[in-house]
């Protein structure tokens, strides 16, 4: 079939051949859950599973590409629910849909990216509401959850879906994605050495984000190595209060303290992340040395595990820039 999407998800050979043999022998679940970071796939793959099992020709895949196929639906995060999907919406716009479908194809896909948030385990009232829809499938009708973070829905939800994961990209499919939108090599390299995998964030690094990640990597090595108190209660603060981002800049730091530890060993300016700014490493390396950055990345990561374990963020970073200062 032209245009197969299957052929478009990158280096994810495993969960392709599942979904594939599925297809093959009619035996296409009626849930499933695709676990894995984001933009490495899970929400193509999805699409192409849907496309394979109604056959659609070019027309209905122009139709679903643009959102407009009334058998193939992607639920994202609602708004009125803090991005949870409120319960009333899952009955009066999303639940029918299920009971209905499908309404011009042999089958109807519903897909939810971002599935832990739309239907957390806590509150549990649009989990419950889903839960019991996947307790009772309707032929034809096929649920796909994406879901970084699996363990936050209810184990129930889990237990009722055939699970797919779905890993990282490594660095030279990240690179070949990169190149095709037509970025150039010195803004790949620290892209995809910050990107953990996941071609959506190396796309947004690589237009761009990856130097102002390391403008805020040497701010806060600045005040972590001879910053006074006030200015390390203010890097604490400001870290926090732009949580968003939080995650991202640490592990920025990380890789940050990567380059200067290997600076500091003496390896060459090609084996580092942030190469361009070769320079500005080295000039930190005599300063930090290869113990106190080995030092550093294992206090930011032991950070970030605290961090993925709802640790409160302002404490979590006051004893990082603390503990990194000592």
């Amino acid at each position: 079939m032209s245009g197969d999407r299957f052929a478009a998800v990158r280096a994810q050979k495993t969960a392709v051949d599942i979904l594939e043999r599925a297809v093959a022998t009619d035996r296409v679940a009626s849930a499933y859950l695709f676990e894995g970071p984001s933009g490495v796939g899970k929400q193509l793959a999805a699409r192409a599973l849907a496309e394979r099992v109604i056959g659609a020709d070019d027309k209905a895949r122009a139709r679903i590409s643009a959102g407009t196929h009334p058998d193939v639906r992607i639920f994202e995060p609602r708004a009125e629910g803090k991005r949870n999907i409120a319960v009333e919406t899952l009955r009066q716009e999303i639940l029918p849909v299920a009971q209905f479908a499908p309404f011009e194809a042999k089958a109807a896909f519903l897909i939810f990216p971002e599935a832990d948030v739309s239907f957390p385990e806590h509150p549990p009232e649009s989990a419950n509401a889903l839960l019991k829809t996947l307790e009772e499938p309707r032929r034809g009708v096929h649920f796909i959850l994406l879901s970084e973070r699996p363990d936050r829905l209810l184990p129930t939800i889990r237990s009722r879906c055939q699970r797919v994961r779905f890993g990282r990209l490594p660095a030279p499919v990240l690179d070949d994605i990169l190149a095709a939108h037509d970025l150039d090599e010195e803004a790949r390299g620290p892209a995809i050495a910050l990107a953990d995998g996941r071609a959506d964030r190396a796309l947004a690094l690589a237009e761009g984000g990856a130097t102002e990640l390391l403008d805020a990597a040497l701010a806060l090595d600045e005040v972590c190595t001879v910053g006074k108190p006030g200015e390390m209660v203010r890097a604490s603060e400001d870290l926090v209060r732009g949580e968003a981002e939080l995650r991202v800049v640490l592990e920025a730091l990380v890789t940050f303290y990567r380059d200067v530890a290997a600076a500091a060993l003496g390896l060459g300016d090609e084996r580092l992340a942030f190469r361009h700014r070769a320079d500005v490493i080295r000039e930190r390396a005599e300063r930090v040395g290869a113990r106190k950055a080995a030092e550093r990345v294992e206090m930011i990561q032991e950070a970030l595990v605290a961090l993925e374990r709802n640790g409160n963020a302002q404490i979590v970073v006051d004893s990082l820039i603390y503990g990194a200062r000592v």
